[in-house]
């Protein structure tokens, strides 16, 4: 099965969408986002559906539980399982978050990476080594995190940039998650996007999060989408091009249609920075 690319804006695809999604797909999802590990191995009417799905949309994988920056063994037979999986359904693009959710046993949580010299080099060869498996090239997502690292070497964006560039990988711009970190660890948001390299940039994500205080912001994915939010994904947009963007809603799922007015909005932002002789950037 040819493996299709994503463009434009997407929505994730959740179980309790699929009836309204069959029913009809609203003209501004261009493409759709699931995590692999709830649909290997999915039969019966689900996995009917998801065909459904595959055979006329782009798809992406964007995993949860690989754990790049955990301490026990990368999970290769995950990683296997899932190269089979998106080449059954022509997925193209595989991201995960650049953390850990595991030791010994999955703690259920995304929990940051100290950011420092060693562990740049012990994640990028756990990237170089589920790409080998994968047979593509993935793009990480940096990740939201609530407290400093004591023995932290680097800043955020050092890290990032050094592990992409270790890893020969790709970045996958959480835009929420860029705006979360900056109230929590006090940076400008919009210059940390504007020092992220424009060519590795294969892929973003935009979501709502929890105000649980004035400096502290809880990235929940369980609310719409605030304006500051929206108006930094303009200002990536106008940094570094129009990628494909997804909306994240994981809780408080609210009707089809609302969700597809924040797909509008992203679809209705790319227009705005796209001129007519630019070419939309794919995902790598």
């Amino acid at each position: 099965m040819t493996a299709l690319r994503p463009t434009g804006a997407g929505l994730g695809f959740r179980r309790e969408l699929v009836p309204a999604l069959k029913t009809r797909v609203p003209d501004a999802i261009a493409f759709f986002e699931l995590a692999p590990e709830n649909w290997i191995d999915l039969g019966g009417a689900f996995g009917r559906d998801l065909r459904g799905f595959t055979e006329r949309f782009p798809f992406v994988c964007h995993g949860l539980s690989l754990s790049l920056g955990g301490p026990t063994p990368l999970d290769e037979l995950l990683l296997v399982k899932i190269r089979q999986f998106m080449d059954a359904h022509g997925i193209a693009l595989y991201t995960e978050h650049l953390s850990y959710c595991s030791d010994e046993g999955h703690l259920y949580d995304l929990l940051p990476i100290p950011f420092t010299e060693d562990a740049v080099r012990y994640v990028a060869s756990r990237i170089r080594r589920a790409q080998d498996i994968l047979e593509r090239r993935i793009a990480i997502e940096n990740a939201s995190y609530y407290t400093p690292s004591p023995i932290a070497e680097m800043d955020e964006l050092t890290f990032i940039r050094a592990v992409l560039d270790e890893a020969g990988c790709d970045l996958h711009l959480d835009v929420n998650n860029v705006y979360v970190n900056s109230v929590n660890h006090r940076y400008d948001p919009q210059a940390f996007i504007a020092a992220l390299p424009t060519e590795r940039i294969a892929y973003l994500h935009m979501a709502g999060h929890y105000r649980e205080a004035e400096d502290l912001l809880v990235d929940t994915h369980g609310a719409d989408v605030i304006e500051p939010v929206w108006a930094l994904l303009d200002a990536t947009y106008r940094l570094h091009g129009v990628g494909p963007t997804l909306l994240e809603r994981d809780f408080n799922i609210p009707p089809l249609a609302d969700l597809a007015g924040e797909v509008e909005r992203i679809a209705a932002l790319q227009a705005r920075h796209r001129t007519s002789d630019e070419p939309v950037r794919r995902a790598s």
